[in-house]
């Protein structure tokens, strides 16, 4: 009795919940997923249970059981094309996203070239400048050489005019020998 209900629950149970059935997907139909999800799946033909016994009880549940597959079949079709749905949805914003980010990824990219020329400018602008305080800083350098040099000679000229007059007189100088005389 034990082999008859379990065969009898076999039969009223629709044949997607009975097998679980493992569809293999070539490589091509990987490729394609959106394209694979966007077609609605037609519903399997279910072979009818064998009909031995005409009775009306038995006809009503082969009826039963055809419009619960076709149900079955209905609803795993419009979740599939819903999936799909979501799923292209989904992808359209993802490519928008990507492209959002590329365009801002770009601005900021043409902004940092840009500051990065102004810097390059300014700091060629600067060195400019440093070169021309340095070149004057030599000149004024030079310029108090030269004058620290015409001070020297004209001081040697001075000293040598006095040395000359100090011998012509036989004058002894008293600042240098100040510190020896009484």
């Amino acid at each position: 009795m034990g082999k008859e209900e379990a065969n009898k629950m076999e039969a009223s149970e629709p044949k997607e919940l009975q097998q679980p059935v493992k569809e293999e997907k070539d490589a091509a139909h990987e490729n394609d997923v959106a394209e694979e999800k966007s077609v609605i799946p037609v519903p399997e033909k279910v072979a009818a249970a064998p009909a031995t016994v005409k009775s009306p009880n038995n006809r009503d549940s082969v009826l039963a059981r055809g419009e619960t597959e076709k149900r079955l079949a209905l609803v795993k079709a419009w979740e599939e094309n819903e999936k799909a749905k979501v799923d292209n949805k989904a992808h359209k914003k993802i490519s928008a996203i990507g492209s959002w980010e590329n365009t801002k990824k770009a601005g900021v990219e043409a902004q940092l070239k840009r500051i990065e020329e102004e810097l390059e400018k300014k700091k060629a602008e600067y060195a400019e400048k440093m070169k021309n305080k340095v070149a004057e800083i030599h000149k004024e350098a030079e310029e108090k050489r030269a004058v620290i040099e015409a001070k020297r000679g004209e001081d040697f000229l001075k000293i040598e005019e006095t040395a000359t007059k100090f011998r012509a007189t036989g004058y002894t100088p008293k600042k240098f020998l100040g510190c020896f005389s009484s």
